[in-house]
């Protein structure tokens, strides 16, 4: 007996990675309040367990059968019967396509970071607490390589933009240089200069062809057309001499003739910008030889040029360093992840988050309720060890820190495990909602999971918690696709855009019914699936403009005991008709010992037999039936 109780205690850890032992209570159904449709009456129904313990193993294989955490309370909802059902939703990160909203959420921390964007303008100021602590390892990312290219592109976009201002400036000089010397009537309105950017669609083939045609200007053409109109209104009807020598000159002065005679004048700008300027077809067009390689010499030479010599045509030269943004108006920003741990720092952001964004009342926010819900973890850590088969930080739960300049301005709650990142929760600074940092978060999260793919070839997918169709405020998760949703009833994952529809008709729906089969059309569904139909009509929230990843209620205070459990057989129907095995091998945990329930239901009365049996049921029935043959069910 003691052998088998040895042998019953190490396979506890599931999978034979010897990674700990998972260690639970089983509280059974709970009912609550609901924190999303704000029914008012314990109208969320779910199942709950307190892990004493748990290998990352086991919480991942209960992730993928629709159960959440809380600190150290884990609950998975009751679908068929809760008020609003909340489905597992994950995305596979390598298939990850971002939407042009999230791409214009990684280029605008870009612009902020780089001096070009003040938060300040969009929102209020920033006030970010103290720096956090020391971490564990600091989080490369693929977005931030996009988003620096982006970057790149956006500052070569801002120059360009300036650089056009300065040659309209140029070409203005000349042209009123130009009227100096008589060649104009002096009482005619002289437009400003434009330059536009030619698009390469438009460009023809030059005779130089190693050159690119960059900018042109049609200047020439509205000076032509407004020395007409001009001579029209001073000489209407008159046919003297002086007015017909006067219209000679002004035919003259064709868009041809004004484009080379001022592109003639222009010859020290071509030096200063490294361009080749020239009349074509009475346009002033600019070439560049080496494409865009000017604009990063530009500057220099424009500054060695700001003193022009007398007489040149064009006056000084005061080009702005088109790319360069003062470095006190740049941003650093850190990425950190480290051990779920207390740290003051963190509590303080979090308080202001739930105060600010949330309206939480001050004395509801205190630490002994921020440490059950963020802080404290089941988990049994795993470490690296250099093991191929665990990402370079291990597995666990971790708070992601970001930082910017030094100063901590979001915190991710996070899991890491075998096969995924699950994302709990996020708070951030409210002075920084501007730069919508829960869409932000998310994305880092997607690219740490692709980087540590490459390390651990069993971490594939992002989870961002449950996602309510119901509850607007939650949809905003499906933004993140191509993602799919954990059918209530198989615990199969179905993608998305089926599920959609089906959500949209009503809010319970079995999912594995209508997944696709080979041949891309639906499967027919069960009749079980109409029998279960339930209708929503309980209020929903209104949106919010940057939601983070997860918002999940600090369940462990507001669960209560259900005494009722008249509707326990159909609670359970659907449940029994996917699995269910023998209780006998449930592995029970009473003190230090271990055993399986058959060995051990000699030792109880027939009555308390019963009423265990029908509670083993019920738990085997919630975790699966491999789970209760390796999590520990304990009774003391």
């Amino acid at each position: 007996m003691a052998e088998e109780m040895r042998n019953d205690a190490s396979s506890s850890g599931g999978d034979g990675s010897n990674r700990g032992e998972s260690v639970i209570d089983d509280y059974g159904r709970r009912r609550s309040s609901c924190g999303y449709c704000k029914s008012g009456g314990p109208t969320s129904i779910s199942h709950g367990i307190w892990a004493h313990s748990l290998t990352v193993d086991h919480y991942q294989a209960l992730l993928d059968r629709g159960w959440r955490r809380s600190g150290c309370f884990l609950y998975k909802f009751e679908m068929e019967r809760t008020c609003c059902p909340a489905y597992t939703i994950r995305l596979k990160a390598s298939d990850f396509c971002p939407s042009k909203e999230q791409l214009r959420v990684s280029k605008r921390m870009q612009r902020f970071l780089d001096g070009m964007l003040d938060v300040k303008k969009m929102d209020e100021g920033i006030d970010e607490p103290n720096t956090s602590k020391a971490s564990c390892s600091t989080i490369p990312n693929e977005i931030a390589s996009s988003a620096a290219r982006e970057s790149l592109a956006g500052k070569i976009e801002e120059k360009k933009v300036q650089f056009l201002h300065y040659l309209s400036d140029k070409i203005d000089d000349a042209v009123h240089a130009f009227l100096g010397s008589g060649n104009f009537p002096h009482d005619i309105q002289l437009p400003k200069a434009s330059i536009k950017k030619v698009a390469p669609s438009k460009r023809k083939l030059l005779v130089k062809g190693s050159e690119d045609l960059l900018f042109s200007s049609n200047i020439s053409f509205q000076i032509a057309a407004a020395v007409r109109h001009s001579a029209k209104e001073a000489h209407n009807m008159m046919l003297s001499r002086d007015s017909t020598e006067h219209n000679s000159q002004s035919h003259e002065l064709s868009p041809k003739m004004i484009a080379e005679t001022l592109s003639s004048s222009l010859c020290q700008l071509a030096e200063v910008s490294g361009l080749s300027i020239r009349a074509c077809n009475g346009h002033i067009n600019f070439y560049s030889a080496n494409k865009m390689a000017w604009l990063d010499e530009v500057d220099e030479k424009v500054s060695k040029s700001k003193e022009s010599p007398a007489g040149s045509g064009v006056k000084g030269c005061c080009l702005k360093k088109v790319c360069e943004y003062p470095e006190e108006k740049r941003h650093r920003l850190e990425v950190r992840l480290k051990r779920s741990s207390f740290d003051p720092e963190e509590f303080a952001l979090y308080r202001r988050y739930q105060i600010n964004v949330h309206n939480e009342s001050p004395d509801h926010v205190t630490e002994s309720s921020y440490k059950r819900f963020l802080v404290d973890s089941p988990l049994i850590d795993v470490p690296s060890l250099d093991n191929d088969s665990v990402p370079p930080c291990g597995f666990g739960s971790f708070h992601q820190q970001y930082l910017i300049d030094g100063q901590l301005v979001a915190v991710g709650v996070i899991d890491i495990l075998p096969k995924c990142l699950s994302s709990k929760y996020l708070f951030w600074d409210p002075d920084l909602a501007s730069l919508s940092l829960g869409k932000y978060s998310a994305l880092q999260e997607i690219a740490w999971v692709k980087e540590n793919q490459l390390k651990c070839p069993s971490l594939e997918y992002y989870y961002l918690g449950y996602y309510i169709h119901s509850c607007n405020k939650m949809r905003y998760k499906a933004a993140y696709c191509p993602s799919e949703l954990l059918c209530p009833l198989r615990n199969q994952w179905v993608p998305f855009e089926i599920a959609r529809p089906l959500l949209d008709k009503k809010p319970y729906v079995i999912l594995s019914d209508f997944a696709t089969v080979p041949n891309g059309e639906f499967s027919e569904p069960i009749a079980l699936e109409n029998n279960m139909e339930m209708q929503h009509d309980g209020p929903v929230q209104e949106d919010m403009i940057d939601v983070p990843v997860d918002e999940d209620e600090e369940v462990t205070e507001l669960i209560e005991d259900s005494d009722d459990e008249s509707d326990s057989e159909f609670s359970l129907l659907t449940a029994s008709l996917v699995e269910d095995g023998n209780v006998g091998d449930t592995l029970i945990g009473l003190k230090e010992s271990r055993l399986r329930y058959q060995d051990l239901q000699h030792a109880f009365a027939p009555p308390q037999r019963r009423y265990l049996e029908t509670q083993l049921h019920r738990y085997m029935r919630a975790v699966g039936t491999e789970l209760s043959k390796q999590m520990v069910y304990s009774l003391g």
